[in-house]
């Protein structure tokens, strides 16, 4: 080949080489940019959220200094709610709160446990969909259907069938025959845990199903294959695997059975005192804060129910706290 020809087909590969070179840098580029403009985005929305989270917090520490400065520390403690004579302490609506809710996680947490264990583990495949679809709409009813049923349905059966049944049961138990002593009503700390549980009961179960699917198959058919019963597969195969998801979904519902307002305020009986009894009146934090807040003179009564609202947010963070500590702990464990 003449030297020549071999000079300049050299010279054109070496060109269209450098071509690519190009072209692939230019990609190069194009791609950082996107790249760098969608981490920014996403840095802006993370950032909008802590923002807002400290936005309310420092609102809420801000309107509260009045009744912080008034009544100090014991303001959690004090067991007072008087409007007119200006004394407010927080420990009624937080007994009511923490109560309520309490009551709520011990009625929802195995209900949900044997939904989800149901859906997943024996129930036949034409009814899974429909039953985990209704369930996943239980979540969207509006919490104040809840309060309506619960007022006008569940409270007249509850007084009438439930309550007589309770302490004919549990009456003469001491100690605990006074949480069940009382004029049966329908209403109060019991009934708004038992409509509180129905409405955690759908989120901690979708939450268990979802995460009892995660269960990879060859692990359960492994211990159904050595003999295994359904119970042994899912105490010690399923539940294991799946102790953080669990935890997260119990957590869940704790979050919103805290922060509930109006299905608590219709059944509650929002009475500004504490009993001992469940079947007694009661209050909670938030339904404190539907039932005065619009009508709540300047001053002292306004800055209290601000200092509920922090107590209400420094109580969500504390069980938001705890949950993340079972999660990692959980985590530890299975890494272990």
């Amino acid at each position: 080949m003449d030297p020549a020809t071999m000079v300049g087909q050299v010279s054109s590969m070496v060109g269209k080489s450098m071509e690519q070179t190009d072209v692939h840098s230019a990609r190069v580029k194009v791609f950082q940019w996107q790249d760098g403009v969608f981490h920014k985005v996403t840095l802006l929305f993370a950032l909008l959220v802590l923002a807002g989270l400290f936005g309310i917090l420092v609102s809420l520490a801000i309107e509260a200094i009045p009744a912080l400065r008034e009544f100090g520390p014991s303001f959690v403690w004090t067991n007072v709610w008087n409007v007119p004579e200006e004394k407010f302490g927080a420990v009624i609506a937080i007994y009511g709160t923490v109560v309520t809710s309490l009551i709520a996680l011990f009625i929802a947490v195995p209900v949900s446990f044997g939904i989800a264990l149901f859906l997943t583990e024996t129930c036949p495949a034409w009814l899974r969909r429909p039953l985990g679809t209704a369930i996943e709409l239980l979540a969207g009813v509006p919490s104040i259907i809840y309060g309506i049923w619960g007022l006008f349905i569940f409270a007249p059966l509850f007084s009438e069938h439930v309550q007589p049944y309770l302490q004919g049961a549990f009456g003469s138990i001491p100690v605990v025959g006074g949480w069940f002593s009382g004029p049966p009503i329908g209403i109060g700390i019991l009934a708004a845990g038992i409509v509180l549980a129905l409405m955690v009961i759908p989120f901690i179960a979708s939450v268990m199903r979802d995460v009892f699917e995660t269960v990879p198959s060859v692990l359960k058919e492994s211990a159904y294959g050595v003999g295994c019963t359904t119970w042994e597969v899912v105490w010690n195969v399923v539940l294991p695997y799946t102790r953080v998801g669990v935890v997260g979904g119990v957590m869940l519902g704790l979050g919103r059975a805290l922060g509930e307002t109006m299905a608590v305020t219709f059944v509650i009986g929002n009475a500004n005192r504490i009993t001992g009894s469940l079947f007694a009146p009661g209050n909670s934090i938030a339904s404190v804060l539907a039932n005065e807040f619009g009508e709540a003179s300047p001053g002292l009564h306004v800055s209290s129910l601000f200092a509920l609202g922090l107590v209400l947010f420094v109580i969500t963070f504390i069980v938001l706290s705890l949950s993340r500590w079972l999660i990692r702990r959980g985590t530890v464990k299975q890494g272990h």
